[in-house]
C-alpha cells in the first residue's frame, strides 16, 4: 500500500495539475500572508434586540466611523463625516431623506460617489483583489472594481473616473450604485464576526437576528445559556420548551413563537383562561418593553402562570428521573403546605405570595393534569416540526460551539467551573468525570447528539444534557448554585432569591487562574486573552470590563434593555484589527428612525486595550498558519513533479 503522503500529494495534484498551477498558488498564498490581518468584531448577549444589534453590525462598533475619519481627516467637517457614516449604515433610508431636500441631486450623487470610492479603496486595501472581487455585488461588480482599482497605465485617471461616474448618473443608476458601495464598505470593514452567546430571550427579534446571521459572510458563535435553552426546546426537551415559553411570556414576547416561528399557543391560552380566569396572577406581571396592556396583558399573565406551573412539574419529573444530577433541592411543589399557604425551604417556613394551584394534586404534585399533558404533547410536536426553528438551530450547530480558540483569544459565554482555590472543578456526567477543556468538549458532543444521534438513548441523553446546561450548578453556561425561579415568583424574602456564583467570577482578577485557563486550552500566558460574555459589567458602580491586567475582557453586549438600568450603559463590544484590541462602551440605542433622521449613532467610548508594536499580518493569524501549511504541501508537490514522482497532467484540448 502506498504511503499516506504520496496519496495526499496525488489528490492535491488533482487541484493543481501542473508545475505552473502549483507555483501560481504558492505565489498567491505568500502574497496573502503579507497583507494586514482582517478586522474581527466581537458581540455578545444580544437578547433579541434586533434594532440595536443591526446598528452595531452596520457600524462595526465604530470601525466604519474610524474608516471615514482616516480617509477624510480634517478635509470634511464632523457633521459631514457623521452624515456620510449614516449613509453607509442606512443607504436606502438616508438617501431618500437627503434627496427630498437636495437642490441639485446630480451634484450630490457625484460628490457622494467619489467619497464612497475613496472609503472603498481604503476598506479593500487589506484584501487580495480576488477576495474583493468575490465580495462585490454582482450587479455592479465590474463598475466598482474599475472605480476602486488603481489604473497605472491610464494617463488621465481623472477623466477616466469622471467618465464612469458621469455615466452612472446619466443612465439613472446612481442610487443603486451608492447602495451597493455602502454595503460593500460594511462587508469589507469587518472580516469576521464572533457572537459570544445569547442571541435569544428577552428582546422581541431573535428570529430576525438569526435570519441576518445566516447571511453573514464569515461568522462563529459560542452558545449562550439562552441559546442552549432554545436548542433543547427545538430538540423536543420538555423542560426547555416550558422555560422558553415562560420567558417569552414574562417579557411579553409570545409573538416570537406565534408570528416568528408559527407555533400555535391557542391551546395554552384557552387552558390558561379556563384554569386561571378568576386568578389575578399578581406574581406574574410582565417585564420589559414588550409588556402588553389591558385584556392582552391579563391573558399573557394567565398564560405566564399556566406554563410556569407546568414547568415546575416537568422539571420535577426530570429531577426524579435523573437523580445523578443532584437537583432534588429544586423540587419545591411538595414542600408547599396548601392549607396554611407556606413553603418549607431549608428548614424554614416562608409565606407564599400565591397559593392558587388548581392543577396541582398535593398527593402527587408533579403529575401533569390531562389538559396539561395534552398541551405539552402539542407543544413538543410544534417545536420539533417547525421548519424555520429547525433551520435556525441547524445553523447554530454548524457555526457554533461551547468555546472557540481564535487568533490567540479564548472565547466563551459563561464560566469555567472552578473550585474555591482556583483549580478546575471535577464534574460527573453520565457516569464519567470531567473538568476544564474536557468538560466543554463532552458537553458540546452531547448537545450535538441531542439532534443527530442514531441511538435513541444517546439522543435522549443529549436532549436532557441541554436542560442540564441551562440550570445546573456545574454547567459552564450557568455557574450558580441554583436557579431560583420558583422563589422569585412566590417568596418575598430576597435572601431566598440569591443565586451564589461559581468562584470563577471572583477569581477573574487572579493572574494564576487566568494563566491556568489559557494553558488548559493550549494558549500561552503572554499575548493571549480570555474574551468572556454573559456577565453584565456594572460600569455605573465603577466596574471595569478589563480584568487581570488586560488578560480577561468581559464584553456583555448589554443589548437587553432589562439590564441597562443595572449596568448604566448598553454594554461593550470588541474590535480586533491589525493595530490591536479596541473595546467600545455603548450608550443605549434610541431607534433606527433616530439614527437616520438625527444621525444619532450609538455613542461609544473606545478604550485601546492593546496596541501592537508592529502591524499584525495575515501570516500572524490562525488562517496564516493554515496557509503556511498549505504552502509547505504545495512545495512538496512541486518537488514531486520535478523529481518525476508525480507526472503533470496537461489538459487535452476540446475536453
Amino acid at each position: 500500500m502506498r504511503d499516506l503522503e504520496t496519496r495526499y500529494l496525488e489528490r492535491l495534484a488533482e487541484l493543481y495539475p501542473t508545475i505552473a498551477a502549483a507555483s501560481t498558488e504558492v505565489i498567491n498564498l505568500e502574497a496573502i500572508l503579507n497583507l494586514p490581518k482582517g478586522t474581527e468584531h466581537f458581540l455578545t448577549d444580544i437578547h433579541g434586540e434586533y434594532e440595536a444589534f443591526a446598528h452595531v453590525l452596520k457600524n462595526g462598533s465604530g470601525a466604519v466611523r474610524r474608516k471615514v475619519a482616516d480617509v477624510f481627516g480634517n478635509t470634511l467637517s464632523n457633521r459631514d463625516k457623521q452624515s456620510l457614516a449614516t449613509l453607509i449604515y442606512y443607504p436606502r433610508e438616508k438617501m431618500a431623506q437627503i434627496l427630498k431636500t437636495a437642490k441639485n441631486p446630480e451634484d450630490w450623487y457625484k460628490i457622494t460617489l467619489y467619497r464612497l470610492i475613496e472609503i472603498s479603496k481604503r476598506a479593500s486595501s487589506k484584501y487580495t483583489r480576488s477576495k474583493v472581487r468575490k465580495a462585490l455585488p454582482p450587479e455592479f461588480a465590474y463598475v466598482i472594481e474599475e472605480l476602486i482599482t488603481e489604473k497605472v497605465d491610464v494617463r488621465d485617471k481623472e477623466s477616466y473616473y469622471n467618465a464612469i461616474v458621469n455615466t452612472i448618473i446619466r443612465v439613472d443608476r446612481a442610487r443603486e450604485c451608492i447602495i451597493a458601495m455602502c454595503e460593500l464598505i460594511q462587508r469589507l470593514t469587518v472580516d469576521h464576526l464572533h457572537i459570544l452567546g445569547d442571541i435569544y430571550d428577552r428582546g422581541p427579534g431573535p428570529h430576525i437576528i438569526m435570519d441576518k446571521l445566516m447571511t453573514y459572510h464569515s461568522i462563529d458563535i459560542q452558545w449562550g445559556n439562552h441559546d442552549i435553552l432554545w436548542m433543547g426546546a427545538a430538540a423536543g426537551q420538555r423542560g426547555c420548551i416550558a422555560n422558553v415559553i415562560r420567558i417569552c411570556a414574562r417579557y411579553g414576547n409570545l409573538d416570537i413563537l406565534e408570528d416568528g416561528y408559527g407555533i400555535n399557543l391557542l391551546p395554552l391560552a384557552t387552558f390558561a383562561l379556563d384554569t386561571y380566569g378568576d386568578d389575578p396572577c399578581a406574581c406574574f406581571i410582565l417585564k420589559g418593553a414588550g409588556a402588553a396592556e389591558g385584556g392582552e396583558a391579563e391573558l399573557n399573565m394567565r398564560m405566564h402562570k399556566a406554563i410556569s406551573v407546568i414547568q415546575f412539574k416537568v422539571e420535577g419529573q426530570l429531577i426524579r428521573r435523573y437523580p445523578e444530577f443532584g437537583l432534588e433541592s429544586r423540587m419545591l411543589l411538595h414542600h408547599i403546605d396548601f392549607e396554611r399557604g407556606v413553603l418549607e425551604l431549608d428548614g424554614k417556613e416562608y409565606p407564599m405570595l400565591d397559593c392558587n394551584f388548581p392543577t396541582v394534586d398535593p398527593a402527587d404534585p408533579y403529575r401533569l393534569s390531562d389538559q396539561e399533558q395534552e398541551i405539552m404533547d402539542r407543544l413538543e410536536r410544534a417545536f420539533c416540526n417547525c421548519e424555520k426553528l429547525q433551520q435556525h438551530m441547524r445553523f447554530l450547530l454548524a457555526k457554533g460551539s461551547l468555546y472557540k480558540v481564535y487568533n490567540g483569544n479564548l472565547l466563551y459565554h459563561g464560566c469555567i467551573p472552578l473550585n474555591e482555590d482556583g483549580t478546575f472543578r471535577n464534574v460527573t456526567l453520565w457516569g464519567r468525570t470531567y473538568c476544564g477543556k474536557e468538560l466543554y468538549e463532552v458537553l458540546d458532543s452531547y448537545v450535538r447528539k441531542g439532534f443527530v444521534a442514531v441511538d435513541e438513548a444517546e439522543r435522549e441523553r443529549g436532549r436532557v444534557t441541554m436542560w442540564y446546561i441551562w440550570l445546573h450548578e456545574n454547567s459552564p453556561l450557568f455557574g450558580k448554585d441554583k436557579m431560583a425561579t420558583f422563589e422569585r415568583y412566590f417568596l418575598s424574602d430576597p435572601e431566598t432569591h440569591r443565586e451564589r456564583k461559581n468562584p470563577y467570577y471572583r477569581l477573574l482578577e487572579d493572574e494564576q487562574v487566568a494563566d491556568r485557563i489559557l494553558a488548559e486550552f493550549g494558549l500561552p500566558s503572554q499575548g493571549s486573552h480570555i474574551v468572556n460574555g454573559h456577565v453584565p459589567v456594572r460600569q455605573g458602580s465603577g466596574e471595569s470590563p478589563v480584568k487581570c491586567g488586560g488578560k480577561v475582557l468581559v464584553i456583555d453586549g448589554g443589548f437587553s434593555k432589562a439590564y441597562q438600568g443595572e449596568t448604566g450603559i448598553a454594554g461593550y463590544t470588541l474590535i480586533y484589527n491589525s493595530y490591536g484590541l479596541i473595546l467600545a462602551a455603548h450608550e443605549p440605542f434610541e431607534s433606527t428612525e433616530a439614527a437616520i433622521e438625527k444621525e444619532s449613532d450609538i455613542h461609544s467610548d473606545s478604550i485601546v486595550v492593546k496596541r501592537v508594536a508592529e502591524r499584525k499580518l495575515v501570516g500572524d493569524t490562525d488562517v496564516g498558519r493554515e496557509i503556511k501549511e498549505k504552502i509547505q504541501d504545495l512545495e512538496k508537490l512541486l518537488g514531486a513533479y520535478r523529481s518525476g514522482a508525480i507526472v503533470e497532467r496537461f489538459p487535452i484540448k476540446g475536453k
